[in-house]
């Protein structure tokens, strides 16, 4: 063991609170998934209000894109950190802290005037939003006794795929009803609810006290960052270009530093044992590569269906109901029959039914197809990420110990949360790369090709879900 290898101790007070017996398990369940909701909205509200904040802020493409990827990097960087200061200083105290952090910066997002300030409020957005996903899921892990647990969190991923599926809606609703500041303006009445649930419905718990990994967090958080830059400016400055080349080449190499890091350190901020559950490692596989196709096409997308037919904000949004609503539907009866079923099956089939939803998506842009034409592949796509969402959260703290959902939690919303970013940069660097342009042709032999990589990331993600666990073990 290294000397700097410092043993995690048990608190005295215990690891998990349980619900107060006066509180019902559903009003706990609420009050840890409100937060969560706030976080989850705010990755997709902003996509259908794009062009509005563009043509009002004067964006260029690659702002457009950090005005999700400054939420997006921030989110994913800081929520192992977060994890383990909430199993420090308590779980729902970080919570309520990133709460607050969230809050103040949606006001900030609401008061900014150039592009500039608005990814910067964005920033930190993601920092309070790093506090509030991961440790929403360890709460309600933790409130909810094993036998119960696929069910609860088949509700959570439901509260999750609402987020999902208000997003645009929301987005396109509030920019042509009032304005695009008051997409952020939202945030606060939702956040004066959420406190006192929080206070009232959800008892405070500790985790293993383990000292901050800083340099691990760098080396993490710097590879992600430096990944994305790279990726998002690739196809502006050139990939040879030293600004983008460096940053790409430093974070491939900060991976591997990492894993040398923290081989052997029990209190790494992302530590290597949680690989040894099949579940964790298959789930976090399947977590990143649904996310970079997944994200990368929503993004797309809505700007297709705005300036290429033309429709609103709200239009657009309310056109891609059947893609986003549908989780919030099938994700709390993925929960309740996974039990029966398995988690492979749905896996499988959930993810077959995104990847070919995805190439379906790109024939029909390429051929210029009308919105009737796309109602079928979008259900398809909505069905196919509910039947993802509560398995793949289950299956992450599948086989761990209590004391580590905080930490498998965590890792897997960075993880997803990386795979957004990633799979926005990604994806509009394979749509500039073949010549493709924000006007109504600037999208013919350019959104095909991306969309067909996004689809080639799911279907890496079927292959993984044949890995999964079958039954949950009680």
């Amino acid at each position: 063991m290294s000397t700097l290898d410092v043993p995690r101790v048990a608190l005295p007070e215990p690891v998990v609170a349980r619900p107060r017996r006066s509180v019902p398990v559903w009003l706990a369940v609420v009050a840890a998934s409100l937060p969560m909701f706030m976080a989850t909205l705010d990755n997709l509200v902003m996509t259908t209000a794009l062009p509005v904040i563009r043509a009002d802020l004067g964006s260029t493409v690659g702002q457009l894109s950090w005005f999700l990827n400054a939420y997006t990097l921030v989110f994913a960087t800081f929520m192992l950190p977060m994890a383990t200061l909430g199993d420090r200083l308590g779980r729902r105290r970080m919570m309520l802290v990133g709460l607050g952090v969230f809050t103040l910066a949606s006001i900030a997002s609401a008061l900014s005037t150039t592009s500039g300030a608005l990814i910067a409020a964005r920033a930190f957005q993601g920092l309070g939003a790093a506090a509030i996903m991961p440790l929403s899921l360890t709460l309600l892990a933790a409130a909810v006794p094993p036998a119960r647990r696929a069910v609860a969190i088949g509700v959570w991923g439901g509260v999750s795929g609402l987020g999902v599926a208000l997003g645009p809606v929301v987005g396109g609703a509030v920019v042509e009803g009032v304005s695009w500041q008051a997409i952020f303006w939202l945030n606060v009445p939702v956040a004066l609810v959420a406190l006192p649930l929080l206070l009232l419905a959800v008892p405070e718990s500790r985790g293993l006290w383990q000292r901050l990994d800083l340099p691990g967090t760098a080396m993490l958080g710097g590879a992600v960052f430096l990944g994305i830059w790279g990726i998002v400016h690739g196809n502006d400055d050139g990939w040879s270009d030293p600004r983008v080349l460096g940053p790409l080449v430093v974070a491939a190499l900060l991976l591997p530093a990492y894993l040398a890091w923290a081989r052997g350190r029990a209190y790494a901020v992302l530590p290597l044992r949680l690989f040894s559950s099949r579940g964790f490692s298959v789930a976090n596989v399947i977590g990143l590569t649904f996310t970079i196709g997944m994200f990368g096409t929503v993004f797309l997308l809505s700007q297709y269906l705005q300036i290429v037919h033309g429709y609103s904000p709200l239009e657009a949004g309310l056109r891609t109901l059947p893609w986003t609503a549908a989780p919030m539907v099938v994700a709390p009866i993925a929960g309740a029959i996974s039990a029966r079923t398995g988690l492979r099956s749905l896996l499988v089939v959930g993810l077959a039914l995104q990847t070919a939803s995805l190439v379906w998506f790109a024939a029909l842009t390429e051929g210029g197809a009308g919105y009737s034409s796309f109602v079928v592949p979008l259900a398809m796509a909505g069905v196919g990420m509910g039947l993802t969402f509560a398995p793949s959260a289950t299956a992450v703290l599948e086989g761990l110990p209590e004391d580590d959902f905080a930490m498998a939690s965590s890792a897997n919303s960075t993880i997803r949360e990386f795979g957004v970013a990633l799979g926005v940069a990604l994806l509009v660097a394979v749509f500039l790369g073949n010549g493709g342009q924000l006007s109504p042709g600037g999208y013919d032999g350019a959104i095909g090709p991306a969309l067909l990589t996004g689809a080639a990331a799911v279907a890496v993600a079927v292959v993984a879900a044949f890995f999964a666990p079958g039954r949950v073990r009680r």
